[in-house]
């Protein structure tokens, strides 16, 4: 049995269906949209391959704890609103399409509003403010709100070109806007695909009970309107309206309350319920003669083997980096003194 849990589909899938064929993948687990696996897809034999829906990541236990243990010791939230994001930033990511921009217009619309209106905010899109680690933990529980967005792209980048095209157009015309970025890199293709998710950032906001402000979008029916987060029209139309429910400060705490129930306590997101779903629709699959449903010991196993192993390739990872800090170090030392 094989299978495959591919990441950033929307770029150069065409790649990916070669390397379904070639290795003979029998499940993929597809972060995207159910009806865009046939777009995205298009080269795969649909009755020979399952494809199934699944987040792009999941909530882990260890990381839960780091958040409670904050919650105990942490202040105050003295940020009203709070936002951290790269975005689009740089022209070359075009290709990403006005969904990939919208992280930014969010930034500049509701930072500028809620500056007017005296509102306390820390809002920024800028690559020197980036917040790293478990710093992003913390940040959010200074927050008493936080902006957001789905996220995925607008646009399909089949074979990998419209990335290619983008990026030389831009390196010969670097003042170019987005339009004229459009016209002559991937004309009439923004809105061609909706490749949209929730984001790992939405379920970190429903652990440290932050309230959520984000744009309208499916979030995968797990985060619904209302109910988990306060919705922001994708043309701000309703922003005042927003910025109004901010200040009042009436609904925060209800909100919070029902997305830590539904999202975080339940477990229905988090790794463990990852590995259950994957292994048993997997290896459960009448196709096979030998197909088996594991038991909870053994999925429990298998859980808690991939977390070692996870744990052991970031220490590898933080060995590499520190020798090649110091080997760095070294070579300067020396080379200064040869020359």
């Amino acid at each position: 049995m094989k299978i495959a849990l591919p990441q950033d589909e929307f770029y150069n899938p065409k790649l990916l269906c070669e390397f379904i064929h070639e290795f003979g993948i029998s499940h993929v687990f597809s972060v995207q949209p159910e009806a865009e696996w046939k777009n995205i897809y298009r080269d795969v034999n649909f009755r020979k391959v399952r494809f199934h829906r699944v987040l792009t990541a999941y909530l882990d236990e260890d990381m839960l704890d780091r958040i409670r243990k904050r919650k105990r010791t942490h202040p105050e939230r003295d940020i009203v609103l709070g936002y951290r994001t790269l975005g689009m930033t740089h022209k070359t990511h075009a290709w990403y399409g006005r969904h990939g921009f919208l992280k930014v217009a969010i930034a500049d619309q509701v930072k500028a509003r809620a500056v007017e209106r005296g509102i306390a905010c820390d809002i920024s899109h800028h690559p020197k403010d980036v917040i790293t680690g478990d710093g992003w933990y913390s940040f959010l529980l200074r927050c008493k709100y936080v902006l957001g967005t789905e996220g995925g792209t607008s646009i399909l980048d089949w074979d990998g070109s419209l990335h290619e095209r983008t990026g030389s157009f831009v390196k010969e015309h670097p003042n170019a806007d987005f339009a004229e970025i459009e016209r002559n890199c991937f004309p009439g293709m923004d809105g061609t695909f909706e490749g949209f998710a929730i984001s790992p950032r939405h379920l970190e906001a429903c652990a440290t009970e932050t309230c959520q402000v984000l744009t309208e979008g499916e979030y995968n029916g797990i985060l619904l309107p209302g109910k988990h987060y306060i919705e922001l029209k994708k043309d701000f139309s309703n922003l005042d309206e927003v910025l109004d429910t901010i200040v009042r400060d009436d609904l925060r705490q209800n909100i919070t309350k029902r997305a830590y129930r539904d999202v975080v306590a339940s477990g229905k997101y988090s790794y463990a319920a990852f590995t259950k779903f994957v292994l048993e629709t997997a290896l459960f699959d009448p196709q096979y003669k030998h197909g088996i449903r594991p038991s909870r010991a053994w999925i429990d196993l298998v859980n808690t083997y991939t977390k070692v192993l996870d744990r052991i390739n970031w220490a590898v990872l933080h060995v590499l980096y520190q020798g090649g800090r110091l080997l760095s170090k070294f070579i300067q030392k020396t080379g200064r003194k040869i020359s």
